[in-house]
């Protein structure tokens, strides 16, 4: 049962990368499809299948589609207000191009202390794309640091909203979990932020979207 539950995950993932990277269909879609595949590679029948996708598609929109909603538009506002480009400049300004991963990655932690995951990457977007157009850098080398200091924060270090659930529904210890929190945090952060940003840069070297910058970007 459990290496056909292992074959399914392998047949869902593979359905979405070859949906998304080959015949260029939405992600949104390339997941919808994936995860049918995975469910009737895993023996659910088709009731129990469409019955569990809308439970758990209204589940995910009822608790972080709003949240998401809202990133987007403070994003775009950011954007058109030229909010992104005075952050940007203000970091340009302060970091030497080769601190640039680092400073992102700070960034990301301080900024993402209050806000949800989702939330923090829609906002940061901007600033990330900006950022790597300035600075003539691959956007990897700047979104990876930012993801890394957004995604150690999300899962170990309160007080954000996510960590803080955690100590609530098991008891733990609030400075227990913040002091051991950091100790992982930091360096992971470090392995999975800047320094690995610098190779994936490399396999990777796409610059700044001009699409999505339009004029500003230049």
């Amino acid at each position: 049962m459990t290496g056909q539950l292992v074959l399914a995950a392998l047949a869902g993932i593979a359905t979405i990368v070859i949906l998304i990277v080959w015949v260029k269909i939405h992600p949104f879609l390339a997941l919808m499809a994936g995860s049918g595949v995975m469910a009737i590679a895993a023996g659910a029948n088709y009731v129990d299948l469409f019955a569990s996708f809308t439970t758990g598609v209204g589940a995910t929109i009822s608790g972080t589609g709003l949240l998401i909603v809202l990133g987007s538009i403070i994003g775009t506002l950011m954007v058109g207000s030229g909010g992104a480009d005075a952050i940007v400049d203000t970091i340009l300004d302060k970091t030497p191009i080769k601190r640039l991963p680092w400073a992102m990655a700070l960034i990301a932690f301080v900024i993402g202390i209050p806000l949800f995951f989702e939330v923090g990457v829609v906002i940061l977007i901007p600033v990330v794309m900006f950022a790597a157009r300035r600075a003539k850098q691959p956007a990897i080398l700047v979104g990876i640091s930012a993801l890394a200091g957004l995604s150690v924060l999300h899962a170990l270090v309160p007080p954000h909203p996510g960590p803080l659930i955690a100590i609530d529904s098991l008891g733990a210890n609030l400075g227990m979990t913040l002091g051991f929190g950091l100790i992982i945090a930091i360096p992971t952060v470090i392995l999975s932020g800047p320094l690995l940003a610098k190779p994936m840069a490399r396999w990777v070297p796409v610059p700044a979207n001009e699409d999505f910058l339009g004029a500003k970007g230049g």
